[in-house]
């Protein structure tokens, strides 16, 4: 793409004036677009194949496996090299699943992916933000992302948030010459500009690549599991010169091994203790975890723009969220108007049909359009747009039967400082926000407001409220359940609101949140982060909001230890939905709420909530379960390489034999496990509590297999096959066993997968051909027999382990902290 210089191309015969009545046309767009100078940004919503492919496949680990197989096909020992294909089989169904899903997001980001509004043409288009070329006239309206840079050509009380770029929560009011920015938000009022810089030159394209990106964010889950194999790396080549020299030893030592041949067979057995000891599957595991979830939650109309989040919603302990679209449908209805002291011979349904029909009015406003149709054309002399920020909007009439000033906006922000006065009208408002009902108040006065007073949002004392506007909102069905599963799973719940805080509090009662007397109103929250964390511990319900607040608040509940998620569907929201740890943003709400959220709830559903908590406590759940399974196998590996290397032993297993044993006891069991329900609340101390059952765990396996080959040299009468097969029939017996407990609690499912599991392993060691293939033997009876006596020791090793971690962790959900 041509870098963009901010130079607009020459527009022969067009001067600034009939670009901003006309826009480009179509000849201008296509020289643009031939040119490169679109909004195009070649970054994707997702990682490249390519990035899923290298970090699958191109490992320290995984070369080391791979080459370890390579190695064994060059010495002739092809059966003993399956491992490989084993391994490079699970690199695969990591690229399968993670590509799967990839496809799966980027559809669904596609089609949720924001628009912009242009000029072309004479006519208004919406295109995609990509579409949008150098000097295009872009329309603003209320609620819209500014999708490239521009400068101001028209403007009507045009106000842009620039929070998301400047840190600066106040709105910037924009005139014909300033410039917007990509990235930022229109909160009030409308206009055109003329786009400067598009693509890589615009903030909007770095800001919604930098929130969109498939990564996988920093979590607990995935910094434990890099921790482990940064240990096991650094480990490795140390051990593998105890392998291999242990190994040529036992094979007479160095020179005579490399002179009768005899460092084949102790490289294959040194090549056995160095795969045993890499978790390859721990890694695919994790992945295809939070892929599956990332799927699951796609099929409920959950887009999730990062993987990792899905961890992140098991480990969430307060939801923020508005009154608005996640208590209520957020459809706002007309319910009552109370006419108080209207003008003389005005017509102030009139008046309110006009604030509806404007085309900056808000959601509340445009409610009133059903009830109140603009019969007439009423002329306005001057107008003060909504704006988020002062509440209330402004229109004059020089004539006619709405002559005057007249104010709409909330009550306590058009005349609560005049309290005095207007004690009937506030009393009103007030009794009705005790219900449940949201209220405007219909301002008039005879004196018209000054250019001063509208540039500096200043209301005439002249004012007094002549209608009180009553208005509902439908609460959700599925509120009330929504809010008591989250409660129930120790979830805490904080409703932060831009409405009355009486309005507030009452719906959130008619929703089942357990919470008596009023809202605690924002405007007196303290700015000292430490007193604003203390409330935010204290009050469950907020009202009078503002924007900056909602950010403010979300950083005290983080200062106070709290993983946040907050929801959002308004502009204004996107700085705390930002925020957030898990920012949420609803499907319906604006563009750039979407922009900066991690899940999106396509349909604006907030009963989705639940089933995004479960899911997330699935994938950590599960993943956790998964970990101990390949830890123990890491821990029994290392130990065992350690002590054969040490004393000089021969590895009492081919990689072929791994293979199988890893197989059964590891990886099948794990593939199925890390996909299964699991509704185990999360607490944290991932590695720590893996590592904790792991390690005794392994040892126990590590004991009993040594145990055996103690018995066998003592002996001195065994082959070495049915060493290898004594020593299988050891390590499988208490692996399966590690199996069974992290299985727990058993139903039909997962008692039908150890059951085989366990049929798996004695086909493997009955069944001639397959054992004839592995390099096992019958042993002989009294091998037999210790080997099963091994076994069977550590099994109960094993669980007396188990149940001893149960005691010390009691408040552990289910009393078992793998699994509930």
């Amino acid at each position: 793409m041509r870098e963009s210089t901010g130079e607009a191309i020459a527009l022969p015969g067009r001067d600034d004036a009939t670009l901003a009545a006309d826009g480009l046309d179509a000849d201008q767009v296509a020289e643009r677009v031939a040119g490169g100078l679109t909004n195009y940004q070649p970054t994707p919503t997702s990682r490249s194949f390519w990035h899923i492919l290298r970090t699958n496949l191109f490992t320290l680990l995984n070369t080391i496996v791979i080459g370890s197989a390579v190695l064994l096909l060059l010495l002739g020992q092809w059966q003993d090299a399956l491992f490989g294909l084993a391994a490079l089989g699970n690199a695969l169904i990591g690229v399968v699943q993670e590509y799967r899903a990839k496809r799966a997001l980027d559809r669904l980001a596609l089609f949720n992916a924001p628009h912009a509004r242009v000029l072309r043409a004479g006519e208004v288009r919406e295109i995609a933000m990509a579409d949008v070329v150098l000097d295009e006239v872009i329309v603003l309206h209320t609620g819209d992302l500014v999708p490239a840079d521009a400068v101001v050509l028209h403007s009507e009380g045009l106000e842009i948030d620039e929070s998301l770029l400047t840190g600066e929560s106040a709105p910037a009011e924009k005139t014909v010459g300033d410039e917007v920015s990509s990235g930022s938000t229109v909160v009030a009022g409308k206009g055109n500009a003329r786009v400067v810089r598009v693509g890589a030159d615009s903030f909007a394209s770095r800001l919604t690549v930098d929130v969109k990106r498939f990564s996988l964010v920093n979590s607990e889950l995935r910094n434990s599991v890099n921790r482990v194999l940064r240990w096991i790396s650094v480990a490795l080549f140390p051990l593998i010169v105890i392998v291999i020299n242990g190994q040529m030893q036992a094979a007479g030592g160095w020179a005579e091994a490399i002179a009768s041949g005899a460092w084949r067979h102790a490289s294959v057995g040194a090549i056995a203790s160095v795969v045993a000891m890499i978790p390859l599957g721990l890694v695919l595991m994790t992945s295809i975890a939070f892929a599956a979830g990332a799927v699951r939650l796609g099929r409920q109309s959950v887009l999730v723009h990062e993987l990792a989040a899905v961890e992140g919603l098991a480990r969430v302990d307060v939801v923020c969220f508005d009154k608005t679209g996640t208590l209520t449908e957020g459809e706002i209805v007309f319910d009552s108007a109370h006419e108080l002291e209207t003008p003389a011979g005005s017509d102030w349904r009139q008046v309110l049909a006009w604030f509806a029909a404007d085309d900056n009015a808000n959601a509340t406003t445009r409610s009133l359009r059903a009830v109140f149709p603009l019969a007439g054309e009423l002329r306005a002399s001057a107008t003060v747009p909504f704006s988020s920020s002062r509440r209330w909007s402004a229109v004059s009439f020089d004539g006619g039967a709405a002559q005057g000033l007249w104010v709409l906006g909330s009550p306590d922000e058009v005349v609560g400082a005049q309290l005095a006065e207007n004690r009937p009208a506030m009393q009103l408002a007030a009794s009705l926000a005790l219900t449940g009902h949201r209220t405007l108040v219909l301002a008039h006065s005879a004196q018209p407001m000054t250019a001063e007073q509208a540039a500096h949002d200043l209301l005439p004392d002249t004012l007094r409220p002549a209608v009180i506007v009553s208005l509902g909102e439908k609460l959700r069905p599925t509120a009330a359940r929504t809010l008591a599963y989250l409660v129930e799973q120790g979830v805490v719940l904080r409703v932060l609101s831009g409405d009355d805080p009486h309005t507030v509090a009452a719906v959130a009662r008619r929703a089942g949140l357990n919470w008596e007397g009023d809202g605690y109103d924002a405007r007196n929250l303290p700015h000292d982060p430490q007193l604003l964390a203390a409330i935010m511990e204290r009050y469950s319900v907020f009202g009078r909001v503002t924007p900056s607040q909602k950010k403010r608040m979300v950083i005290a509940l983080q200062s106070s230890g709290h993983v946040v998620a907050m929801t959002g569907d308004g502009v204004n929201d996107a700085p705390a939905v930002k925020q957030a740890d898990i920012g949420i943003a609803m499907g319906s709400g604006s563009a750039a709420t979407r922009a900066v959220s991690r899940i999106v709830l396509l349909d604006s559903d907030f009963a989705h909530l639940p089933g995004i908590i479960r899911e997330g406590r699935q994938v950590i759940a599960n993943i956790e379960r998964v970990s101990m399974l390949f830890l123990t196998k890491t821990a029994y590996a290392v130990l065992l390489s350690v002590v054969f290397g040490a004393l000089l032993w021969e590895f009492p297993f081919l990689p072929r034999q791994l293979s199988a044993s890893d197989g059964l006891t590891i990886g099948i069991p794990a593939f199925f496990l890390a996909l299964m329900p699991n509704s185990r609340r999360y607490t944290p101390g991932f590695l720590r509590r893996s590592l904790t059952f792991a390690i005794p765990s392994g040892v126990t396996v590590a004991l009993a297999v040594i145990a055996v080959n103690v018995y066998a040299r003592a002996t001195g009468r065994f082959s070495a096959g049915a060493v290898h097969t004594g020593s299988m029939i050891a390590l499988s017996l208490v692996a399966l066993w590690v199996l069974l407990i992290l299985a727990r609690p058993l139903d039909l499912r997962r008692a039908a997968l150890v059951l085989a599991m366990y049929v798996g392993v004695a086909g493997v060691l009955i069944v001639p051909f397959i054992r004839d293939f592995f390099g096992f033997a019958v042993p002989p009876a009294p091998l037999f027999l210790m080997s099963l006596a091994a076994g069977a020791v550590g099994s109960v090793v094993v669980e007396l382990v188990h149940r001893y971690l149960e005691r010390r962790r009691p408040d552990d959900p289910g009393g078992a902290f793998w699994s509930h």
